[in-house]
């Protein structure tokens, strides 16, 4: 077989993928219970035939609910959807810790001790505010370049290190036999599975998560969410790239100005209306140009898209 005929099936390999487009949005999952989230990310970037995506805050395999998912451009705007407050519901069972503080895994304390509804209700305003909290052993949290649940699948002793974090509310939904359900607001970097450990500490009983589920990302809702399995029915539930920036403050340009920033440089915000401080984005004739930061009457990009035609 000479060299050309060797080289035939690989461009019929080629030929034959699938093909990718540039699509730029946000599609807003509904994630099922043993999906990780980045094989969430793969179904969608698949169904859609997507070039580029990322999700906006890792889920746990055993949690559901928001997932947001950022194709194309929109992965730009995934540090602010991020910094955005989320919301939690989940169920606490009490009576056993476990190495992974959920019930995937293996029991390492146990307690015939459960709370009563008053108990636990005296408690939440102690984990509720700025509190310092240490994550799970079984977390993304890297550690030398090495994911934390790497290390401890490995075996290897896990010490991480407890962080200020921020807890908006937390409020007892129901309380029955030795589970108790119970609604979060909490800031970045909040672990729902050290609040149920840490609470089973405190009461002397032990705890771990016995289910998890995410209803808020920033702005997303569940109202804004769809399957991952209806999503391969109705493709058309992509959302604008802006919807991620939904906690900054919006300012339209003109499009000598819009050009300025689309090159990286600074223009003068003009008008009455016109910002003096803080972060936003600019658009111009309804299409997203860039992100940044007024400074001094001007704005400063500091990140640019390509949405145009």
């Amino acid at each position: 077989m000479t060299s050309e005929n060797k080289q035939k099936p690989n461009r019929q390999a080629q030929s034959e993928r699938p093909k990718k487009y540039n699509i730029s949005g946000w599609v807003i999952v509904d994630k099922d219970i043993g999906v990780t989230s980045t094989r969430a990310v793969s179904m969608v970037k698949r169904i859609l035939s997507a070039k580029k995506a990322g999700h906006a805050g890792t889920l746990d395999p055993l949690a559901s609910g928001i997932l947001p998912i950022a194709l194309g451009e929109a992965t730009k705007t995934v540090p602010y959807v991020m910094d955005g407050e989320k919301s939690y519901v989940f169920t606490v069972e009490w009576g056993s810790e476990t190495t992974t503080d959920d019930r995937e895994g293996d029991v390492i304390n146990r307690s015939d001790n459960i709370p009563t509804r008053e108990e636990v209700e005296a408690l939440l305003p102690e984990f509720t505010g700025i509190i310092l909290q240490v994550p799970p052993k079984f977390s993304a949290i890297k550690i030398q370049g090495e994911r934390a649940y790497d290390l401890a699948r490995d075996g290897e002793d896990v010490e991480l290190k407890a962080r200020e974090v921020e807890i908006e509310r937390l409020e007892l939904i129901s309380h029955e036999g030795n589970q108790t359900v119970i609604a979060a607001d909490c800031g970045k970097g909040t672990y729902i599975r050290s609040i149920a450990r840490d609470m089973g500490r405190k009461l002397g009983c032990f705890a771990h998560i016995a289910t998890l589920r995410r209803t808020r990302v920033g702005h997303f809702t569940e109202a804004d969410a769809i399957r991952i399995d209806d999503l391969e029915m109705n493709p058309s539930a992509l959302q604008p790239v802006e919807l991620g920036l939904g906690a900054l403050t919006e300012v339209t340009v003109s499009r000598d100005t819009a050009a300025r920033l689309m090159r990286g440089q600074s223009a003068l915000l003009r008008g009455r209306d016109a910002p003096i401080s803080g972060k936003l984005y600019a658009t111009c004739d309804g299409v997203l140009i860039a992100v940044g930061e007024v400074e001094k009457g001007s704005f400063v990009p500091q990140r640019v898209f390509n949405l145009g035609a």
